[in-house]
């Protein structure tokens, strides 16, 4: 029997809202009515989402919109209690939220708060049963024993019987189809970022789907591949992504430059076609549009739920740029080439040219997806980054409103008001050297179509052998082809090291405004933080699977052990008993000793991880990061009872509500809610008003049903 506990968003869950009122009045009505139409176009294609976590997922998302459209969320229904009905109110939110019933940050399911029984009472009491009992009843009888159900393979996303549900494969693919079909599509030179796989059988033989989204339907021509046969199809979430072309359509008559309209012009030709290629084409007008006053980036992004980590979730942003904030960063980026020496590899590892990045810090108005992370650092193509360059965005409204903890656990009484005082100002230390230097740095050795290398092969050394470097990517090879279900934890972690690497530096610090003991507390924080956020990702390990369920975290989490490993008292975890005489935890780490310990031990690490990433090889890069992903009992502080503890202490991952906007005669006005579970449902009925794309969810949804039985 599973811990319910461990599924469902307590009542008490803080909500956010993401305040950007300031920025958007300062825009001119031009920018407002770009803003508007990339908003709308962003919030249709997220819808896709929902297609992408779960079976049950869209028609949840139905069931709620079609109730909550018609049902006032500031009085409680009859026969519920005011707990029930806040458990409701939180659920729907939830679900909202992370664009489906498994969290974004954690992929474990969310179940509602309170019995079935009560959820559907609420529901037959609802006006939406009212006036259309059928409808509603056959949503509600859809998805109920789903919405509730915990068992094993259901508690949490991932690939193959014994380890989770997803919607990027059919329910009957495990990781050997991923793998036959990454060799497919790496033969073909075909991206996985906007797929999902489908297996059929019959007869005993097996035949493959690879679905690209795109507006455009094709079936494709059937094609033998060894035992088993693929076909490569065109039309996933067509009509959604026809909605989103529509409104960037109406976006590029605002735009306020060339790069724009192409940019804009290329990613219509994407979702039209399916085409990757001219998403990358895209991705390259975005990086050339230099300081723009609107920020905005959508497609099929990151890799972190699918699986096998190839595929990208439907993502988009627009956001408005902070200028103060701003400055920092710029002043990060300009002095970026005085401190990429201070990496610990030699100048090979480095790339030839580091093309200098806008870096801005956003107050977003729209994020559409399954979360909202604090920066980015984008596009994910190897070859543009390489060679072209990227962008980064630290989302200061996001950091403002979100990251603020109310109850801190773990720490001495000491460093809980330190973190209360520089845990914001540290982590947008942090964030920018993880996006910038972190996720901007270290080169990637290739071998080109042409049979040239993009290194000199006869004199780079292997850091940790001291032989010539005797591997490398070729030319359809890709870091997340190569590297797939560890590159994002591998890289996160990889990123994350750069930042408390770094963050000593007097000169980096003081482009933060930081110097004398101000400096030192921000770096104390940061790697307090970091140590902290170790023992934390304990609830993202599911022992019964021996999976972690988010990249970051497990990238924490490796931290921890080298800086355990490191030894010299640096940091200790050891049990206590709480105020409230329930087992505790207490975190302790030395300042005295982070650059005499600490430093050279992630230096070390850190180093390990770019030979491993730019020799492309897996081997090595998967057989050290899996034995510091290691959680057991083997030895102290014994981790994997820790866990429990942690569990039992645990603090919900806030949510956010998102303003709207809406288009009155020629103006775009910006409509705000409160901070509550009440606001942001209100957010949601206003963002789909009249049932939008209600029908198109549910065809999809209804069409997908086959796979996932």
């Amino acid at each position: 029997m599973s811990d319910t506990s461990l599924f469902v968003i307590p009542n008490d869950t803080d909500v956010c809202f993401l305040n950007c009122k300031e920025a958007f009045e300062a825009l001119t009505p031009k920018e407002k009515c770009y803003a508007y139409h990339l908003s709308k176009a962003i919030w249709n294609g997220s819808l896709i989402v929902l297609l992408q976590t779960s079976p049950e997922s869209p028609g949840i998302y139905l069931l709620l919109r079609k109730v909550f459209a018609k049902q006032t969320v500031e009085k409680c229904p009859d026969g519920l209690t005011h707990e029930e009905w806040k458990a409701i109110l939180v659920y729907a939110s939830a679900v909202y939220s992370n664009s489906g019933n498994y969290k974004s940050f954690g992929d474990s399911k969310i179940i509602p708060n309170l019995p079935q029984d009560k959820f559907e009472l609420f529901i037959k009491m609802s006006q939406a049963y009212k006036g259309d009992a059928k409808n509603i009843q056959g949503l509600w009888d859809t998805v109920k024993t789903r919405m509730y159900s915990l068992t094993k393979r259901q508690q949490q996303l991932g690939l193959g019987e014994a380890n989770g549900i997803t919607t990027y494969f059919s329910h009957n693919c495990d990781m050997k189809d991923a793998e036959i079909c990454q060799e497919f599509m790496k033969e073909k030179n075909l991206s996985a970022y906007n797929t999902r796989l489908f297996k059929t059988k019959c007869n005993g033989k097996v035949a493959y789907e690879i679905r690209q989204a795109s507006v455009d339907m094709a079936k494709g021509e059937e094609e033998k591949y060894g035992d088993v046969t693929f076909r490569v199809t065109r039309g996933d979430y067509s009509p959604l992504l026809r909605a989103c072309i529509q409104s960037l359509e109406q976006a590029k008559e605002c735009a306020a430059n060339e790069n724009q309209m192409s940019m804009l012009g290329e990613y219509i030709n994407s979702f039209k076609t399916g085409s990757i290629p001219a998403h990358k084409e895209g991705s390259r007008y975005w990086i050339k549009d230099h300081g723009p006053i609107i920020e905005s980036y959508i497609g099929f992004i990151e890799s972190y739920r699918d699986p096998f980590g190839v595929r990208g979730e439907f993502e988009g942003f627009v956001a408005m740029v902070n200028k103060e904030m701003s400055a920092k960063f710029n002043k990060l980026v300009e002095r970026s080439e005085e401190f990429l020496p201070l990496l610990p590899w030699p100048k090979e590892y480095e790339k030839d040219t580091f093309h200098r990045p806008d870096f801005t810090s956003l107050d977003v108005l729209t994020f559409g997806g399954s979360g909202i992370p604090a920066g980015i650092n984008i596009p994910n193509y190897d070859d543009i980054r390489q060679e072209e360059g990227f962008k980064n965005v630290s989302l200061g409204n996001v950091l403002a409103s979100g990251y603020k903890d109310t109850k801190v656990t773990f720490v001495s009484d000491t460093d809980v008001e330190l973190l209360k005082k520089w845990k914001i100002p540290s982590f947008e230390v942090q964030v920018g050297l993880h996006e910038l230097l972190g996720h901007g740095s270290g080169k990637l050795f290739m071998k080109n179509a042409d049979g040239t290398f993009n290194f000199d092969k006869t004199k780079v050394k292997h850091t940790e052998t001291g032989d010539n470097v005797s591997s490398w990517y070729e030319a359809n090879e890709t870091w997340d082809s190569q590297f797939s279900v560890i590159s994002a934890p591998y890289e996160e972690c990889r990123a994350e090291c750069v930042g408390i690497y770094l963050c000593f530096d007097p000169e980096i610090l003081k482009v933060f405004g930081y110097e004398g003991e101000t400096a030192k507390d921000i770096v104390y924080v940061n790697w307090l933080n970091m140590v902290r956020a170790g023992v934390l990702a304990l609830e993202f390990y599911s022992p019964e699977s021996n999976k972690w369920r988010q990249a970051h975290m497990q990238g924490r989490y490796v931290i921890l052990q080298i800086l355990l490993e490191a030894g010299e008292g640096l940091v200790k975890v050891e049990r206590t008993e709480g105020s409230d005489g329930k087992p505790d935890l207490l975190i302790s780490l030395d300042r005295t000793k982070l650059e005499s310990v600490g430093k050279p031990a992630i230096g070390k690490f850190l180093r390990k991880l770019q030979v491993y990433k730019a020799t492309a090889d897996f081997d090595n890069g998967k057989k050290m990061f899996g034995h510091y992903s290691a959680v057991n009992d083997d030895s102290e502080p014994r981790f994997l009872s820790m866990r429990e503890i942690v569990l039992s202490r645990k603090q919900p991952r806030k949510m956010f509500v998102q303003c709207n906007t809406v288009l009155k005669g020629n103006s775009v006005e910006l409509i705000e809610y409160e901070a509550s579970p009440e606001g942001l449902i209100k957010s949601w009925n206003d963002r789909f008003q009249n049932g939008e794309n209600d029908d198109v969810v549910e065809a999809l949804w209804k069409d997908d049903a086959k796979y996932f039985d």
